[in-house]
């Protein structure tokens, strides 16, 4: 056990040291390598743990996995509700990584979240500037003055010199698909999409989701009202996956429609018409084999087993406290890391009630 205050990084002295040096390596959870490795899935490590494999005998419970299995058979979006730390996003990263579909695509909702936000995002403004350079350029010579041999200013001599190409071809560059929009690109496998909290979303949102989760298709305007210009009718877009496709006819129509978990913290209720259009799980509060799972996944089983009186004292206070799993994780890394003398002191400091009074 160390010493009370060893453990601290920094010291409030007010004079500079280099103890940041001393800092260990972040909890799983929050490791965001980025660089050059691009080979592994960040986000999923972050949400099923680095050590899932040793957490691989918890299987899910039998209504869990026959609402999930109801979702997939028959092509509809899975709501799933609970309290904070319950597991409702990772539901969509385990699937998505036992049946080997992918990248998840997250659309975290806020209350300023639209529709057209999940499906693309065209850049008029960049075009418009692009347009005016290229016009420019085209109609000025070699020394930035004007070609047209004229007094009108038009530069139409300089336009005549370079080769005409039309602005609507290259309107794709201008494009890039959100994770809605990319998750309805036509594919042999399912996408797998998880709107996030869409209990933050504003009173439209759910609504303007029925005809597109519904239809498993949509429209881009920009790209359809010129289709007949574009060659071969189809424009090259950004997806969110940062990869680039070809869309015909400016329409995107899924062919194997995505797993779509919607996720809320129950904090509203949603319209009949979206509800009767998604299978609903409701994931109760984890029992003491499941937290254990949980933070073994994330942490290895020698943490799991350290922490094992925090895990117990977590459930107790959970009956009547509304506090998150999340929490937990955070506690145990702590007091296992650092090892402060006042363990159970500081874990309460890291668990506190999410329902207090502000």
């Amino acid at each position: 056990m160390s010493e009370p205050g060893e453990w601290l990084i920094y010291r409030g002295a007010g004079e500079p040291h280099g103890g940041i040096s001393q800092l260990p390596p972040p909890p799983p959870w929050r490791d965001f390598a980025g660089g050059d490795d691009t080979s592994s899935n960040g986000s999923a490590d972050r949400r099923l743990g680095g050590y899932r494999h040793e957490a691989e005998l918890h299987r899910p419970g039998a209504e869990e996995l026959e609402m999930i299995n109801a979702a997939l058979y028959l092509r509809r979006p899975l709501l799933v509700t609970g309290s904070p730390g319950a597991g409702k996003s990772t539901l969509a990263h385990s699937v998505a990584h036992e049946l080997g579909l992918g990248r998840v695509l997250r659309w975290p909702i806020v209350s300023r979240s639209t529709l057209l936000d999940g499906l693309y995002h065209y850049d008029a403004i960049a075009r418009l500037q692009d347009v005016q350079i290229a016009a420019h350029r085209a109609s000025s010579g070699p020394d930035g003055t004007d070609d047209a041999g004229g007094t009108d200013g038009t530069g139409t001599g300089g336009a005549r010199g370079a080769e005409y190409r039309d602005p609507s071809a290259d309107i794709g560059s201008y494009i890039r698909l959100g994770p809605l929009g990319t998750a309805l690109l036509p594919s042999a496998l399912p996408r797998v999409l998880l709107i996030d909290e869409l209990d933050k979303s504003d009173i439209d949102l759910p609504n303007d989701l029925l005809n597109v989760l519904e239809e498993g298709e949509f429209g881009i305007p920009e790209l359809e009202r010129i289709a007949d210009r574009l060659p071969d009718g189809e424009a090259e877009v950004l997806t969110d996956d940062g990869t680039k496709v070809k869309v015909r006819g400016g329409r995107v129509q899924c062919k194997a429609f995505p797993f779509v978990v919607l996720t809320s913290n129950g904090e509203r209720d949603f319209p009949a018409p979206l509800m009767r259009r998604c299978i609903h799980l409701e994931l109760g509060r984890p029992d003491h084999q499941r937290l254990a799972t949980f933070v073994r996944a994330h942490l290895g089983d020698e943490a799991a087993r350290a922490g094992d009186d925090l895990i117990a004292h977590f459930l107790e206070r959970s009956r009547s406290e509304l506090i998150s799993t999340d929490q937990l994780l955070n506690a145990i890394y702590l007091t296992d890391a650092a090892a402060p003398a006042g363990r159970d002191r500081l874990a309460d400091l890291l668990i506190q009630r999410l329902d207090r009074p502000r």
